[in-house]
């Protein structure tokens, strides 16, 4: 796009004697101007009807702004990451971003922060108190409660007895009066449960948007 800039030096002419034969205006002088200017306005884009061509540049506009003025390229990917991850969103990606000057250049934004490192994420539910604030965490990868008799699996264990069918005298009988209860043999190792409280799981990062 060529900018207009006078082909004649009008003013010029009023400078000159009047005998000078260059100041007399001449049709070759109309011609050279006008010829300039067609110049000029031939190589503006048409805005109603023509394709901007090059590398065009524009203001670029705050975020939230909605006019019909140009949208920057810079102003499309604030605006994106501005909508789709605000201020407190987080994003899970499985690809493993340096830091968070990293996720600022794929995603826009100003800061961001990993999260929930071993953790899933679960849903507020302001009638549970293990789930009822924002970012609260809780849980535990391995079982820390003792089980109780309740909460055991039903099961049995084998002890000894006596088979005899000798016949006993009644000192023998009577000797067996106040004698001591003798445990059944024992099983178990007390170890925490992993089991149950694992769930099935799929690893990913998080980040969430700070700024």
């Amino acid at each position: 796009m060529a900018d207009y800039t006078l082909a004649v030096s009008w003013s010029g002419k009023d400078d000159l004697a009047d005998s000078d034969a260059n100041k007399v205006i001449s049709g070759d002088d109309f011609n050279t101007e006008f010829t300039t200017v067609q110049t000029a306005i031939n190589s503006k884009a048409d805005i109603a009807s023509e394709t901007l061509t090059g590398t065009p540049l524009a203001p670029t506009a705050a975020v939230g702004t909605n006019t019909t003025q140009l949208a920057t390229t810079a102003f499309v990917r604030a605006e994106i990451a501005s909508r789709v991850y605000p201020v407190g969103a987080i994003f899970t990606t499985l690809t493993a971003y340096a830091d968070s000057a990293a996720v600022v250049t794929a995603l826009g934004g100003t800061t961001w922060v990993s999260i929930g490192a071993g953790r899933v994420l679960v849903g507020l539910d302001s009638g549970d108190t293990d789930f009822d604030v924002i970012e609260e965490t809780g849980g535990a990868k391995t079982g820390a409660h003792t089980l109780t008799v309740d909460e055991m699996p039903a099961h049995t264990h084998n002890y000894g007895k006596s088979t005899t069918t000798e016949a006993m005298s009644i000192d023998d009988i009577s000797g067996l009066r106040g004698a001591a209860t003798t445990a059944t043999s024992s099983t178990g190792g007390g170890s925490a449960h992993t089991h149950p409280i694992v769930q099935p799981y799929l690893v990913v990062y998080f980040w969430k948007r700070t700024v």
